[in-house]
Protein backbone atom coordinates (compact mmCIF):
# COMPACT_ATOMS: atom_id res chain seq x y z
CA UNK A 1 0.00 0.00 0.00
CA UNK A 2 2.75 2.47 0.97
CA UNK A 3 4.75 1.64 -2.13
CA UNK A 4 1.70 2.33 -4.31
CA UNK A 5 1.28 5.76 -2.70
CA UNK A 6 4.96 6.61 -3.18
CA UNK A 7 4.93 5.49 -6.82
CA UNK A 8 1.74 7.47 -7.41
CA UNK A 9 3.21 10.60 -5.84
CA UNK A 10 6.41 10.33 -7.88
CA UNK A 11 4.44 9.77 -11.09
CA UNK A 12 2.23 12.77 -10.33
CA UNK A 13 5.24 15.01 -9.71
CA UNK A 14 6.86 13.82 -12.94
CA UNK A 15 3.68 14.52 -14.89
CA UNK A 16 3.49 18.02 -13.36
CA UNK A 17 7.06 18.77 -14.37
CA UNK A 18 6.40 17.48 -17.89
CA UNK A 19 3.26 19.59 -18.20
CA UNK A 20 5.15 22.64 -16.95
CA UNK A 21 7.91 22.13 -19.51
CA UNK A 22 5.59 22.00 -22.53
CA UNK A 23 5.49 25.73 -23.31
CA UNK A 24 8.26 27.05 -21.06
CA UNK A 25 10.56 29.82 -22.27
CA UNK A 26 14.29 28.96 -22.49
CA UNK A 27 15.82 28.48 -19.05
CA UNK A 28 12.55 28.18 -17.13
CA UNK A 29 12.53 24.42 -16.69
CA UNK A 30 15.95 24.47 -15.03
CA UNK A 31 14.41 26.47 -12.15
CA UNK A 32 12.16 23.57 -11.14
CA UNK A 33 15.20 21.53 -10.14
CA UNK A 34 15.29 23.54 -6.89
CA UNK A 35 11.97 25.42 -7.00
CA UNK A 36 9.59 22.47 -7.00
CA UNK A 37 6.19 23.21 -8.58
CA UNK A 38 4.60 21.05 -5.88
CA UNK A 39 6.38 22.65 -2.89
CA UNK A 40 4.45 24.29 -0.08
CA UNK A 41 3.78 28.03 -0.33
CA UNK A 42 6.43 28.89 2.27
CA UNK A 43 9.07 26.38 1.13
CA UNK A 44 12.75 27.21 0.81
CA UNK A 45 13.59 27.66 -1.95
CA UNK A 46 10.16 29.06 -2.74
CA UNK A 47 7.73 27.65 -5.25
CA UNK A 48 7.61 29.82 -8.38
CA UNK A 49 4.36 28.48 -9.84
CA UNK A 50 1.63 31.10 -9.51
CA UNK A 51 3.94 33.70 -7.95
CA UNK A 52 3.54 37.35 -8.95
CA UNK A 53 5.89 37.89 -11.93
CA UNK A 54 6.89 41.36 -10.66
CA UNK A 55 8.06 39.79 -7.40
CA UNK A 56 10.11 37.19 -9.28
CA UNK A 57 11.73 39.90 -11.41
CA UNK A 58 12.45 42.04 -8.33
CA UNK A 59 14.00 39.12 -6.44
CA UNK A 60 16.19 38.22 -9.40
CA UNK A 61 17.31 41.85 -9.75
CA UNK A 62 18.29 41.82 -6.06
CA UNK A 63 20.26 38.60 -6.56
CA UNK A 64 21.99 40.04 -9.64
CA UNK A 65 23.02 43.23 -7.83
CA UNK A 66 24.13 41.45 -4.67
CA UNK A 67 21.43 43.19 -2.64
CA UNK A 68 19.94 39.80 -1.75
CA UNK A 69 22.33 37.18 -0.39
CA UNK A 70 22.40 33.81 -2.09
CA UNK A 71 24.29 30.58 -2.29
CA UNK A 72 23.90 30.21 -6.06
CA UNK A 73 21.07 32.42 -7.39
CA UNK A 74 23.37 35.43 -7.72
CA UNK A 75 25.42 33.47 -10.24
CA UNK A 76 22.50 31.81 -12.01
CA UNK A 77 20.63 35.05 -12.71
CA UNK A 78 23.69 36.58 -14.37
CA UNK A 79 23.25 33.98 -17.11
CA UNK A 80 19.87 35.42 -18.15
CA UNK A 81 19.13 38.58 -20.10
CA UNK A 82 16.53 40.99 -18.70
CA UNK A 83 14.14 39.78 -21.42
CA UNK A 84 14.64 36.15 -20.44
CA UNK A 85 14.02 37.01 -16.78
CA UNK A 86 10.76 38.76 -17.76
CA UNK A 87 9.66 35.78 -19.88
CA UNK A 88 10.48 33.24 -17.17
CA UNK A 89 8.71 35.31 -14.49
CA UNK A 90 5.63 35.78 -16.66
CA UNK A 91 5.50 32.09 -17.49
CA UNK A 92 5.80 30.96 -13.86
CA UNK A 93 3.23 33.54 -12.81
CA UNK A 94 0.75 32.14 -15.34
CA UNK A 95 1.14 28.55 -14.08
CA UNK A 96 -1.38 27.17 -11.60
Amino acid sequence: MKLTLVVGAVAGAAMSATALAADAPPGATSCSGCHSPTAAENATPPRLVGRDPAKIVAALAEFRSGQRKATIMDRIVKGFTPEEVQAIAAWYGAQK
